[in-house]
Protein backbone atom coordinates (compact mmCIF):
# COMPACT_ATOMS: atom_id res chain seq x y z
CA UNK A 1 0.00 0.00 0.00
CA UNK A 2 1.22 3.40 -0.60
CA UNK A 3 1.66 5.89 1.84
CA UNK A 4 1.66 9.49 1.68
CA UNK A 5 4.12 11.66 3.46
CA UNK A 6 3.66 15.61 4.27
CA UNK A 7 7.11 17.66 4.03
CA UNK A 8 7.73 21.01 5.47
CA UNK A 9 5.64 23.04 3.38
CA UNK A 10 2.33 20.37 3.86
CA UNK A 11 1.99 19.91 -0.05
CA UNK A 12 2.58 15.26 0.37
CA UNK A 13 6.05 15.12 -1.87
CA UNK A 14 5.28 10.82 -2.04
CA UNK A 15 2.15 11.22 -4.18
CA UNK A 16 2.89 9.24 -7.18
CA UNK A 17 -0.21 8.73 -8.88
CA UNK A 18 -0.90 11.22 -11.41
CA UNK A 19 -1.86 11.39 -15.52
CA UNK A 20 0.32 9.38 -18.03
CA UNK A 21 -1.28 10.16 -21.31
CA UNK A 22 -4.03 12.07 -22.55
CA UNK A 23 -6.05 11.62 -25.98
CA UNK A 24 -8.69 13.35 -27.61
CA UNK A 25 -11.50 12.95 -29.88
CA UNK A 26 -13.82 15.49 -31.74
CA UNK A 27 -15.65 14.95 -35.07
CA UNK A 28 -14.59 15.88 -38.25
CA UNK A 29 -17.31 17.80 -38.84
CA UNK A 30 -17.37 21.56 -37.90
CA UNK A 31 -19.49 24.39 -38.88
CA UNK A 32 -17.94 28.48 -38.99
CA UNK A 33 -19.78 30.46 -36.06
CA UNK A 34 -19.25 33.54 -38.86
CA UNK A 35 -20.99 31.86 -41.20
CA UNK A 36 -24.05 30.56 -38.77
CA UNK A 37 -24.23 34.22 -37.46
CA UNK A 38 -25.26 35.13 -41.41
CA UNK A 39 -27.64 32.06 -41.62
CA UNK A 40 -29.42 32.79 -38.22
CA UNK A 41 -29.82 36.69 -39.16
CA UNK A 42 -27.89 37.65 -35.54
CA UNK A 43 -25.92 40.72 -36.08
CA UNK A 44 -22.32 40.31 -36.55
CA UNK A 45 -20.21 39.06 -34.02
CA UNK A 46 -23.13 38.40 -32.08
CA UNK A 47 -21.10 34.43 -31.53
CA UNK A 48 -17.87 35.54 -32.71
CA UNK A 49 -17.45 38.40 -30.20
CA UNK A 50 -20.26 38.22 -27.77
CA UNK A 51 -19.43 34.61 -27.05
CA UNK A 52 -15.83 34.56 -28.55
CA UNK A 53 -16.17 31.58 -30.27
CA UNK A 54 -14.88 30.72 -33.71
CA UNK A 55 -16.03 26.92 -34.74
CA UNK A 56 -18.58 24.36 -33.46
CA UNK A 57 -18.12 20.36 -33.50
CA UNK A 58 -20.74 18.33 -34.10
CA UNK A 59 -22.10 15.09 -34.97
CA UNK A 60 -24.46 13.35 -37.12
CA UNK A 61 -26.80 10.18 -35.97
CA UNK A 62 -23.63 7.74 -36.74
CA UNK A 63 -21.94 9.11 -33.64
CA UNK A 64 -23.32 9.15 -29.83
CA UNK A 65 -21.78 9.27 -26.86
CA UNK A 66 -21.05 5.30 -26.79
CA UNK A 67 -19.29 5.73 -30.04
CA UNK A 68 -17.17 8.90 -29.39
CA UNK A 69 -16.52 7.03 -26.00
CA UNK A 70 -15.35 4.14 -27.83
CA UNK A 71 -12.75 5.89 -30.43
CA UNK A 72 -11.01 8.20 -28.00
CA UNK A 73 -10.62 5.16 -25.66
CA UNK A 74 -9.38 3.09 -28.52
CA UNK A 75 -7.02 5.65 -29.39
CA UNK A 76 -5.46 6.11 -26.18
CA UNK A 77 -4.76 2.43 -25.92
CA UNK A 78 -3.27 2.13 -29.35
CA UNK A 79 -1.31 5.65 -28.74
CA UNK A 80 0.65 4.92 -25.53
CA UNK A 81 1.29 0.97 -26.75
CA UNK A 82 -1.21 -0.44 -23.68
CA UNK A 83 -3.76 -3.80 -23.81
CA UNK A 84 -6.75 -3.43 -22.29
CA UNK A 85 -5.68 -6.14 -20.03
CA UNK A 86 -3.80 -3.57 -18.28
CA UNK A 87 -6.43 -1.19 -17.26
CA UNK A 88 -7.73 -2.02 -13.55
CA UNK A 89 -10.18 0.51 -13.75
CA UNK A 90 -12.36 2.36 -15.88
CA UNK A 91 -14.72 5.36 -15.33
CA UNK A 92 -16.67 7.68 -17.17
CA UNK A 93 -18.02 11.18 -16.76
CA UNK A 94 -21.02 12.25 -18.88
CA UNK A 95 -24.58 13.85 -19.12
CA UNK A 96 -25.39 12.53 -21.93
CA UNK A 97 -27.85 9.85 -21.47
CA UNK A 98 -29.09 7.41 -23.72
CA UNK A 99 -30.21 5.02 -21.14
CA UNK A 100 -31.52 5.55 -17.92
CA UNK A 101 -30.00 2.37 -16.63
CA UNK A 102 -27.17 0.86 -18.57
CA UNK A 103 -24.21 2.83 -18.03
CA UNK A 104 -21.72 4.34 -20.97
CA UNK A 105 -18.78 2.39 -19.30
CA UNK A 106 -20.37 -1.06 -19.26
CA UNK A 107 -20.84 -0.44 -23.20
CA UNK A 108 -17.07 0.18 -23.28
CA UNK A 109 -16.54 -3.52 -21.88
CA UNK A 110 -16.91 -4.61 -25.59
CA UNK A 111 -13.32 -3.24 -26.32
CA UNK A 112 -11.94 -5.41 -23.66
CA UNK A 113 -13.50 -8.98 -24.55
CA UNK A 114 -10.95 -9.92 -27.28
CA UNK A 115 -8.28 -9.92 -23.90
CA UNK A 116 -10.83 -11.40 -21.51
CA UNK A 117 -10.27 -8.56 -19.04
CA UNK A 118 -13.60 -8.18 -17.21
CA UNK A 119 -12.06 -7.56 -13.82
CA UNK A 120 -12.18 -3.87 -14.38
CA UNK A 121 -13.87 -1.50 -11.83
CA UNK A 122 -15.56 2.04 -12.42
CA UNK A 123 -18.86 2.89 -13.66
CA UNK A 124 -20.63 6.83 -14.86
CA UNK A 125 -20.60 9.51 -13.25
CA UNK A 126 -23.00 12.07 -13.44
CA UNK A 127 -24.05 16.09 -12.80
CA UNK A 128 -23.71 18.04 -15.68
CA UNK A 129 -20.37 18.99 -16.99
CA UNK A 130 -18.47 17.90 -13.52
CA UNK A 131 -18.67 14.33 -13.80
CA UNK A 132 -15.33 13.92 -15.41
CA UNK A 133 -13.59 15.69 -13.07
CA UNK A 134 -15.75 13.20 -9.86
CA UNK A 135 -14.13 10.45 -12.23
CA UNK A 136 -10.66 11.66 -12.31
CA UNK A 137 -10.43 11.82 -8.38
CA UNK A 138 -12.46 8.68 -8.02
CA UNK A 139 -9.61 7.15 -10.23
CA UNK A 140 -6.61 9.18 -8.16
CA UNK A 141 -7.95 7.71 -5.21
CA UNK A 142 -8.84 4.29 -6.57
CA UNK A 143 -4.44 4.48 -7.44
CA UNK A 144 -3.78 5.36 -3.67
CA UNK A 145 -5.80 2.76 -2.51
CA UNK A 146 -5.20 -0.84 -1.29
CA UNK A 147 -7.39 -2.28 -3.73
CA UNK A 148 -5.02 -0.79 -6.54
CA UNK A 149 -3.69 -4.04 -8.30
CA UNK A 150 -1.02 -2.38 -10.43
CA UNK A 151 -2.82 -1.85 -13.69
CA UNK A 152 -3.59 1.43 -15.27
CA UNK A 153 -6.67 3.68 -14.35
CA UNK A 154 -8.33 4.94 -17.19
CA UNK A 155 -11.22 7.95 -17.36
CA UNK A 156 -13.23 8.96 -20.06
CA UNK A 157 -15.15 11.77 -20.51
CA UNK A 158 -17.63 12.34 -23.52
CA UNK A 159 -20.22 14.53 -24.36
CA UNK A 160 -22.46 15.41 -27.04
CA UNK A 161 -23.82 19.42 -26.28
CA UNK A 162 -26.70 20.33 -28.57
CA UNK A 163 -29.60 23.50 -27.95
CA UNK A 164 -32.51 23.52 -29.38
CA UNK A 165 -32.64 26.78 -32.32
CA UNK A 166 -31.98 30.05 -29.83
CA UNK A 167 -29.39 31.79 -28.64
CA UNK A 168 -28.15 28.68 -26.57
CA UNK A 169 -27.47 26.89 -30.04
CA UNK A 170 -24.29 28.48 -30.60
CA UNK A 171 -22.66 27.38 -27.52
CA UNK A 172 -23.47 23.44 -28.10
CA UNK A 173 -19.96 21.32 -29.03
CA UNK A 174 -18.88 17.65 -28.98
CA UNK A 175 -15.74 16.02 -27.89
CA UNK A 176 -14.42 13.19 -25.53
CA UNK A 177 -10.90 12.90 -23.62
CA UNK A 178 -9.34 10.42 -22.11
CA UNK A 179 -6.57 10.19 -19.41
CA UNK A 180 -4.15 7.12 -18.78
CA UNK A 181 -3.52 7.16 -14.93
CA UNK A 182 -1.04 5.59 -12.78
CA UNK A 183 1.64 5.30 -10.55
CA UNK A 184 5.84 5.27 -10.49
CA UNK A 185 8.27 7.29 -12.68
CA UNK A 186 6.41 7.62 -15.89
CA UNK A 187 3.56 10.01 -14.23
CA UNK A 188 3.92 13.60 -16.11
CA UNK A 189 1.17 15.13 -14.06
CA UNK A 190 0.70 14.89 -10.17
CA UNK A 191 -2.04 16.45 -8.20
CA UNK A 192 -0.52 18.57 -5.11
CA UNK A 193 -2.35 16.67 -2.37
CA UNK A 194 -4.43 17.87 -0.68
CA UNK A 195 -4.25 21.57 -2.59
CA UNK A 196 -8.05 21.08 -3.45
CA UNK A 197 -11.34 22.92 -2.85
CA UNK A 198 -14.90 22.32 -3.39
CA UNK A 199 -18.36 23.92 -3.80
CA UNK A 200 -21.72 22.48 -4.35
CA UNK A 201 -25.38 23.23 -4.06
CA UNK A 202 -28.38 22.85 -4.97
CA UNK A 203 -29.89 25.16 -8.16
CA UNK A 204 -31.68 25.30 -11.27
CA UNK A 205 -29.63 26.78 -13.60
CA UNK A 206 -29.00 23.92 -16.23
CA UNK A 207 -31.00 20.86 -16.40
CA UNK A 208 -32.62 18.02 -18.49
CA UNK A 209 -36.07 17.28 -16.69
CA UNK A 210 -37.32 16.61 -20.14
CA UNK A 211 -36.25 12.50 -20.94
CA UNK A 212 -37.26 12.34 -24.37
CA UNK A 213 -35.47 15.45 -25.81
CA UNK A 214 -31.16 15.94 -26.07
CA UNK A 215 -32.02 19.52 -25.04
CA UNK A 216 -31.56 21.25 -21.59
CA UNK A 217 -33.32 23.90 -19.81
CA UNK A 218 -31.64 27.15 -19.72
CA UNK A 219 -31.36 29.64 -17.36
CA UNK A 220 -28.61 31.64 -18.80
CA UNK A 221 -27.89 34.98 -16.80
CA UNK A 222 -28.19 32.70 -13.57
CA UNK A 223 -26.01 29.72 -14.59
CA UNK A 224 -23.37 32.45 -15.58
CA UNK A 225 -23.91 34.20 -12.15
CA UNK A 226 -24.05 30.54 -9.97
CA UNK A 227 -20.32 29.55 -12.56
CA UNK A 228 -18.68 32.54 -11.08
CA UNK A 229 -20.73 32.47 -7.40
CA UNK A 230 -18.79 28.51 -7.47
CA UNK A 231 -15.71 30.11 -8.55
CA UNK A 232 -15.78 32.47 -5.86
CA UNK A 233 -16.71 30.16 -3.24
CA UNK A 234 -13.85 27.70 -4.53
CA UNK A 235 -10.79 30.47 -5.13
CA UNK A 236 -11.53 31.65 -2.35
CA UNK A 237 -10.70 28.61 0.10
CA UNK A 238 -8.53 27.21 -2.11
CA UNK A 239 -6.43 30.67 -1.76
CA UNK A 240 -7.27 30.20 2.00
CA UNK A 241 -5.46 26.17 1.37
CA UNK A 242 -2.77 26.93 -0.17
CA UNK A 243 -1.41 29.90 2.17
CA UNK A 244 -1.98 27.16 5.01
CA UNK A 245 -0.21 24.48 3.13
CA UNK A 246 2.98 26.61 1.39
CA UNK A 247 2.88 28.70 4.65
CA UNK A 248 2.98 31.42 2.40
CA UNK A 249 0.99 34.74 3.15
CA UNK A 250 -1.53 36.23 0.36
CA UNK A 251 -1.70 33.21 -2.33
CA UNK A 252 -2.65 35.00 -5.58
CA UNK A 253 -3.08 34.75 -9.36
CA UNK A 254 1.13 35.43 -9.31
CA UNK A 255 1.77 32.01 -7.40
CA UNK A 256 -0.28 30.24 -10.41
CA UNK A 257 1.89 29.09 -13.60
CA UNK A 258 -1.21 28.14 -15.65
CA UNK A 259 -4.53 28.06 -14.92
CA UNK A 260 -7.42 26.19 -17.35
CA UNK A 261 -11.03 26.48 -17.05
CA UNK A 262 -14.53 24.87 -17.57
CA UNK A 263 -15.38 26.46 -21.24
CA UNK A 264 -18.91 27.00 -21.71
CA UNK A 265 -17.93 29.81 -23.80
CA UNK A 266 -14.72 31.27 -24.51
CA UNK A 267 -15.95 34.98 -23.20
CA UNK A 268 -16.98 33.00 -19.99
CA UNK A 269 -13.09 32.01 -19.81
CA UNK A 270 -11.95 35.00 -19.83
CA UNK A 271 -14.69 36.87 -17.26
CA UNK A 272 -13.81 34.15 -15.25
CA UNK A 273 -9.62 35.00 -15.09
CA UNK A 274 -10.95 38.44 -14.75
CA UNK A 275 -12.80 37.76 -11.50
CA UNK A 276 -9.96 35.68 -10.23
CA UNK A 277 -8.38 38.70 -10.09
CA UNK A 278 -10.89 41.00 -8.30
CA UNK A 279 -10.76 38.53 -5.65
CA UNK A 280 -7.27 39.13 -5.36
CA UNK A 281 -8.28 42.38 -5.39
CA UNK A 282 -10.56 42.35 -2.36
CA UNK A 283 -7.82 40.31 -0.27
CA UNK A 284 -5.02 42.54 -1.08
CA UNK A 285 -6.49 45.88 -2.32
CA UNK A 286 -3.75 47.77 -1.39
CA UNK A 287 -1.18 46.15 -3.69
CA UNK A 288 0.12 48.29 -6.41
CA UNK A 289 -1.36 46.23 -9.11
CA UNK A 290 -4.56 47.78 -8.05
CA UNK A 291 -4.18 51.80 -7.88
CA UNK A 292 -6.57 52.36 -10.50
CA UNK A 293 -9.56 50.09 -9.47
CA UNK A 294 -9.88 51.35 -6.06
CA UNK A 295 -13.63 52.88 -6.99
CA UNK A 296 -14.40 49.08 -6.58
CA UNK A 297 -12.98 48.64 -3.36
CA UNK A 298 -16.00 49.03 -0.93
CA UNK A 299 -18.37 46.74 -3.60
CA UNK A 300 -20.52 44.31 -2.20
CA UNK A 301 -19.74 40.46 -3.58
CA UNK A 302 -23.53 40.36 -4.47
CA UNK A 303 -23.58 43.83 -6.25
CA UNK A 304 -20.28 42.67 -8.13
CA UNK A 305 -21.91 40.00 -10.22
CA UNK A 306 -23.66 42.48 -11.82
CA UNK A 307 -21.87 45.29 -12.00
CA UNK A 308 -20.55 45.72 -16.09
CA UNK A 309 -17.84 48.74 -15.15
CA UNK A 310 -16.29 46.38 -12.70
CA UNK A 311 -16.72 43.69 -14.81
CA UNK A 312 -14.87 45.33 -17.99
CA UNK A 313 -12.01 47.02 -15.49
CA UNK A 314 -10.73 43.87 -14.50
CA UNK A 315 -10.90 42.62 -17.87
CA UNK A 316 -8.82 45.33 -19.20
CA UNK A 317 -6.54 44.93 -15.90
CA UNK A 318 -6.02 41.16 -16.16
CA UNK A 319 -5.49 40.93 -19.94
CA UNK A 320 -1.46 40.37 -19.96
CA UNK A 321 -2.05 38.20 -17.04
CA UNK A 322 -4.42 36.47 -18.89
CA UNK A 323 -2.41 35.87 -22.01
CA UNK A 324 0.44 34.42 -20.32
CA UNK A 325 -1.56 32.24 -17.58
CA UNK A 326 -4.74 31.21 -19.41
CA UNK A 327 -4.69 31.85 -23.43
CA UNK A 328 -2.57 29.26 -24.53
CA UNK A 329 -5.30 26.46 -23.07
CA UNK A 330 -8.30 27.93 -24.87
CA UNK A 331 -7.56 27.14 -28.56
CA UNK A 332 -9.68 23.91 -28.68
CA UNK A 333 -12.34 25.36 -26.75
CA UNK A 334 -12.98 28.05 -29.34
CA UNK A 335 -12.34 26.02 -32.46
CA UNK A 336 -15.13 22.87 -30.90
CA UNK A 337 -17.03 24.53 -28.95
CA UNK A 338 -18.38 23.30 -25.38
CA UNK A 339 -18.00 19.60 -25.16
CA UNK A 340 -19.49 19.52 -21.43
CA UNK A 341 -17.08 16.92 -19.25
CA UNK A 342 -14.60 16.70 -21.74
CA UNK A 343 -14.25 20.35 -21.81
CA UNK A 344 -11.70 20.96 -19.03
CA UNK A 345 -9.50 18.11 -19.49
CA UNK A 346 -9.87 19.22 -23.21
CA UNK A 347 -8.43 22.36 -22.52
CA UNK A 348 -5.21 20.98 -20.41
CA UNK A 349 -4.58 19.02 -23.29
CA UNK A 350 -4.40 21.98 -25.44
CA UNK A 351 -2.15 23.88 -22.87
CA UNK A 352 0.23 20.90 -23.13
CA UNK A 353 0.14 21.00 -26.94
CA UNK A 354 0.87 24.72 -27.20
CA UNK A 355 3.74 24.61 -24.10
CA UNK A 356 5.27 21.06 -24.14
CA UNK A 357 8.25 21.31 -21.96
CA UNK A 358 7.84 24.88 -21.01
CA UNK A 359 5.55 23.37 -18.39
CA UNK A 360 7.74 21.25 -16.59
CA UNK A 361 7.85 21.66 -12.84
CA UNK A 362 4.84 24.60 -12.83
CA UNK A 363 1.58 24.51 -11.44
CA UNK A 364 -1.29 24.17 -13.43
CA UNK A 365 -4.95 25.40 -11.85
CA UNK A 366 -7.86 23.47 -12.95
CA UNK A 367 -11.48 25.02 -12.30
CA UNK A 368 -14.36 22.15 -12.81
CA UNK A 369 -17.93 23.11 -12.84
CA UNK A 370 -21.34 21.35 -13.42
CA UNK A 371 -24.70 22.99 -13.18
CA UNK A 372 -26.88 22.23 -10.38
CA UNK A 373 -24.38 22.56 -8.90
CA UNK A 374 -20.63 21.18 -8.52
CA UNK A 375 -17.70 22.72 -8.52
CA UNK A 376 -13.93 22.11 -7.56
CA UNK A 377 -10.59 23.70 -8.43
CA UNK A 378 -7.56 21.52 -7.53
CA UNK A 379 -3.69 22.16 -8.97
CA UNK A 380 -1.64 19.67 -10.76
CA UNK A 381 2.47 20.06 -11.21
CA UNK A 382 4.30 18.89 -14.29
CA UNK A 383 7.24 16.56 -13.15
CA UNK A 384 7.66 14.76 -16.27
CA UNK A 385 8.73 15.46 -19.80
CA UNK A 386 4.88 16.17 -21.47
CA UNK A 387 6.31 16.01 -25.05
CA UNK A 388 5.09 12.79 -25.91
CA UNK A 389 1.83 13.40 -24.93
CA UNK A 390 1.58 17.17 -27.02
CA UNK A 391 3.08 14.95 -30.12
CA UNK A 392 0.50 12.04 -29.96
CA UNK A 393 -1.77 15.07 -29.31
CA UNK A 394 -0.82 17.24 -32.50
CA UNK A 395 -4.12 19.36 -32.36
CA UNK A 396 -3.47 22.42 -34.67
CA UNK A 397 -3.10 19.65 -37.50
CA UNK A 398 -6.10 17.38 -36.60
CA UNK A 399 -8.07 20.65 -36.32
CA UNK A 400 -6.70 21.85 -39.70
CA UNK A 401 -8.07 18.82 -41.38
CA UNK A 402 -11.82 18.75 -40.24
CA UNK A 403 -14.25 18.99 -42.63
CA UNK A 404 -16.71 22.13 -43.32
CA UNK A 405 -19.90 22.08 -43.38
CA UNK A 406 -22.62 25.23 -44.20
CA UNK A 407 -24.93 26.18 -40.96
CA UNK A 408 -28.12 24.45 -43.59
CA UNK A 409 -26.63 20.91 -43.23
CA UNK A 410 -25.56 21.91 -39.66
CA UNK A 411 -29.23 22.68 -38.82
CA UNK A 412 -30.61 19.54 -40.77
CA UNK A 413 -28.23 17.28 -38.69
CA UNK A 414 -29.61 18.78 -35.43
CA UNK A 415 -32.67 18.31 -37.07
CA UNK A 416 -32.39 14.79 -37.35
CA UNK A 417 -30.89 13.73 -34.22
CA UNK A 418 -34.23 15.68 -32.47
CA UNK A 419 -35.94 13.62 -34.59
CA UNK A 420 -33.93 10.36 -33.95
CA UNK A 421 -33.78 11.06 -30.05
CA UNK A 422 -35.45 8.13 -27.96
CA UNK A 423 -36.28 5.93 -31.44
CA UNK A 424 -35.86 2.44 -31.44
CA UNK A 425 -35.92 0.01 -34.27
CA UNK A 426 -33.57 2.66 -37.30
CA UNK A 427 -30.59 2.09 -38.90
CA UNK A 428 -29.01 5.89 -39.26
CA UNK A 429 -28.87 7.98 -42.38
CA UNK A 430 -25.62 9.35 -42.15
CA UNK A 431 -23.06 8.23 -44.22
CA UNK A 432 -19.87 7.09 -42.74
CA UNK A 433 -17.64 9.02 -45.50
CA UNK A 434 -16.94 11.56 -43.51
CA UNK A 435 -15.55 9.41 -40.17
CA UNK A 436 -11.63 8.90 -39.95
CA UNK A 437 -10.27 5.21 -39.73
CA UNK A 438 -10.56 3.74 -36.58
CA UNK A 439 -13.61 5.60 -35.58
CA UNK A 440 -16.71 4.20 -33.96
CA UNK A 441 -19.76 4.57 -35.05
CA UNK A 442 -23.44 3.86 -34.79
CA UNK A 443 -24.63 0.66 -37.08
CA UNK A 444 -28.32 -0.20 -35.72
CA UNK A 445 -30.76 0.55 -33.10
CA UNK A 446 -32.92 -2.61 -32.70
CA UNK A 447 -36.62 -3.09 -31.46
CA UNK A 448 -35.81 -3.76 -28.19
CA UNK A 449 -32.99 -0.69 -27.83
CA UNK A 450 -29.81 -2.76 -27.92
CA UNK A 451 -27.28 -0.70 -29.93
CA UNK A 452 -24.79 -2.38 -32.26
CA UNK A 453 -21.32 -0.58 -33.42
CA UNK A 454 -18.94 -0.82 -35.96
CA UNK A 455 -15.29 0.84 -36.63
CA UNK A 456 -14.44 2.10 -39.86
Amino acid sequence: MHTEQGNCNGLSQNVTSGILGIEIYFPQTVVSLQELEKFDGVSQGKYTIGLGQENMSFCGDREDVISIAMTVLDSLVAKYGISYSDIGRLEVGTETIIDKSKSVKTALMQLFESCGNTEVEGLDTTNACYGGTQAFFNTLNWLESPYWNGKYGVVVMADIAVYAPGPARPTGGCGAVALLLGKGSQVKLVPEVPLRATHMENTYDFFKPNLSSEYPTVDGAKTISCYLRALDTCYGRFTRRAEELLKQEKFSLQDIDYIVFHAPFHKMVQKSFARLLFNDFRRDPDNKLFENVQAFRNISMEASYSDKDLEKAFMSLSKSLYEKKCAPGTFLARNIGNSYTASLYGNLACLISEKGNELLNKRIVLFSYGSGLASSMFSLKVVGSVEDIAKKLYLRERLSSRIWMNPEDFTKTLQLREERYGKLNYSPLHSIDSLLPGTFYLEQVDSLGCRKYNRK
